[in-house]
């Protein structure tokens, strides 16, 4: 059995510390381990945990295990899984928190690319928290934020309680504008049902590809092509955020221009077309793009209609990793079709959408 890993990111202050003590003291009987970067603000072992400084890895009382990283990731998911085959340590699952200012794409990747872990660990989904009051000035001050954002699968806001509703209503949009697959939530100190946390199966494979409904349909009323208009934005790149680029004060307009405003460098597009893929075409296609615009790639994800097979091809990727796996059969009622999500920083849609367009039948 694998052991499911969760991916604890957010703001700095977003309350990444609250949520964690929560899920571990919380009666929920799952033992859980968590893996601190030990160069936090304010590590959880200070309230939690008393131990011994020596100590790196710490059983509490109600079995969840605690350790901070001192090497690298990878040797201590791997000394975790011996200790746990060995039954030195009981957990069930793995929480890895990161700094406030951590990029979650090389922790993403550590989960594909080492043999030993992938043989022990299924990454579940990476969980991003946002600070409701200090969000808009994050977001425009800091790339790494806008990072954290396009790499969710799950964002929490958090004081949210404290803003006006359409200052929240603004920041729910910026945030779907940059990552419309990942479903919003707001979040009361930290005070999140188990199941918004655990489980959520967003890095496997499966069929579902979870948009914003509201984002696609954006996308509907037109051909892929005719709606660059919502992104075209780089005649105010000069601007680059200055003080003065006051986001919020843009909430007043909710006529469906909301998002004209915002020019984050993390975006998505979205591809989708009836007509099937050619395989050969879009390896080529995928692997060249990849080669080039990997390190910009956050996440993208796709269920696939392609030539040759009756089953659905689901795909995801992570910077310059890229999977399929064969879904389940398309039903006789259900449409065929491509859909692709693409979530980077300044990727060229027009090369994306127009190279995709070329690897169809």
């Amino acid at each position: 059995m694998l052991i499911p890993a969760t991916v604890l990111t957010g703001f700095l202050g977003s309350g990444k510390t609250t949520l964690l003590k929560r899920v571990l003291s919380e009666a929920h009987g799952q033992k859980i381990a968590v893996i601190e970067n030990e160069f936090g603000e304010e590590n959880i072992d200070n309230d939690i945990l008393v131990s011994d400084q020596g100590e790196q890895i710490i059983q509490m009382s109600n079995g969840c295990v605690c350790c901070t990283i001192r090497e690298d990731l990878r040797t201590t998911l791997r000394d975790l899984a011996a200790k746990k085959r060995s039954g030195e340590l009981n957990f069930d699952r793995v929480v890895i928190e990161t700094t406030g200012l951590a990029d979650p794409g090389p922790v993403a990747q550590t989960f594909f690319m080492d043999d030993e872990v992938a043989e022990s660990y299924l990454l579940d989904s990476i969980l991003t928290l946002v600070d409701a009051v200090h969000a808009q000035t994050q977001l425009n001050d800091r790339q790494e934020a806008r990072r954290q954002v396009g790499f969710a699968d799950q964002i929490f806001i958090s004081k949210a309680d404290l803003v006006s509703p359409a200052d929240l209503s603004a920041l729910q949009h910026r945030l779907t504008h940059m990552n419309p697959r990942a479903p919003q939530k707001s979040v009361h100190f930290g005070d999140v049902a188990i199941s918004d946390v655990f489980d959520l199966k967003g890095f496997n494979l499966n069929a579902k590809l979870e948009i914003d409904p509201d984002f696609l349909a954006e996308a509907d009323g037109a051909h892929h092509h005719d709606h660059k208009h919502e992104h075209s934005h780089d005649h105010d790149h000069d601007h680059d955020h200055g003080p003065n680029c006051d986001h919020p004060s843009h909430n007043h307009d909710h006529g469906g221009g909301h998002h004209h405003h915002y020019d984050d460098d993390v975006k998505s597009f979205v591809f989708k077309s009836k007509r099937p893929f050619d395989p050969a075409k879009l390896e080529d296609f995928l692997g060249a793009i990849v080669n080039i615009y990997g390190p910009k790639m956050l996440r993208y994800k796709g269920v696939l209609f392609m030539k040759g097979t009756d089953k659905k091809v689901i795909f995801q990727g992570v910077h310059q990793l890229m999977g399929s796996d064969l879904g389940p059969v398309w039903g006789r009622e259900e449409p065929r079709m491509n859909k692709m999500v693409f979530i980077g920083i300044d990727l060229p849609r027009d090369i994306f959408l127009q190279g995709l367009e070329q690897c169809l039948v």
